[in-house]
């Protein structure tokens, strides 16, 4: 296999981090427009918050990515104004996401959760997107470093890596089963979100550490201090969302 994996469609050539990006995005926000219909809050509300957060993820997704790779600013300053004009993070994202919508709930006097419906959206559209990161090879930076195992990929560099690209999308694969599974017992609103964000954060904080990322800070790199930062927050909430009542 030879990276990037281009995609072609009749005599058209598609990169495929283009092409899974944007099957990820219309995926998501066509499930996401499905599922909102379930929550409570009036429909300009909804509409609101669906923006506010659009527009947190757009602005977290770059801020964390551009801190993310700072080392490139003494190293390669072109790559680095490459990575802010294309790159993005998943990370940022969510918890721009998340911020964004909190912010205009309270703008708005919304007092209930309305995490739950964005959930399925949200796994659905990661690990579609991944699988542009994962045929788009070495120039993606969301590569595992080296390994010996069976199953390491050569992204083109002669070096066998982790396929963390992969690992990511078993573990969504895991988690939404788990979250259907879940949501068949009394939860309350709000608690699946809270289930998905720590179970996804707490994954990422360990598969990081099989990445060849910048680690400034303490050994870790600025998404898993986002990461860490982000579960401490919710740290009171774990013990009641493993708790399975009929």
């Amino acid at each position: 296999m030879t990276f990037p994996v281009y995609i072609w469609l009749g005599s058209l050539r598609i990169h495929p981090h283009i092409l899974f990006e944007s099957l990820a995005y219309a995926t998501a926000f066509r499930l996401l427009i499905h599922h909102v219909r379930q929550d409570s809050i009036a429909p300009s509300q909804r509409s609101s918050v669906i923006v506010g957060g659009m527009v947190g993820a757009l602005i977290g997704a770059k801020m964390l990515v551009w801190v993310q790779h700072i080392d490139l600013m003494w190293q390669n300053q072109q790559q680095l104004l490459l990575l802010l004009l294309q790159g993005k993070t998943v990370v940022g994202a969510l918890l721009g996401g998340l911020i964004g919508v909190e912010t205009t709930k309270k703008i708005l006097g919304i007092h209930q959760s309305t995490g739950d419906v964005f959930v399925y959206p949200l796994i659905l559209g990661t690990a579609i997107g991944r699988i542009g990161c994962f045929l788009t090879g070495l120039s993606d930076r969301t590569y595992g470093i080296a390994t010996k195992l069976p199953w390491g990929v050569d992204f083109g560099d002669g070096i066998h890596r982790h396929p963390t690209q992969l690992y990511e999308i078993l573990f969504l694969g895991l988690l939404m089963l788990f979250l259907h599974y879940r949501s068949r017992y009394k939860y309350q609103n709000g608690d699946l979100f809270k289930f998905y964000l720590i179970s996804y954060l707490s994954f990422r904080f360990l598969v990081d550490f099989i990445k060849p990322d910048f680690h400034p800070f303490l050994g870790l790199s600025a998404i898993q201090l986002a990461c860490l930062l982000a579960i401490l927050y919710y740290r009171r909430s774990i013990p009641q969302l493993f708790q399975l009542q009929n």
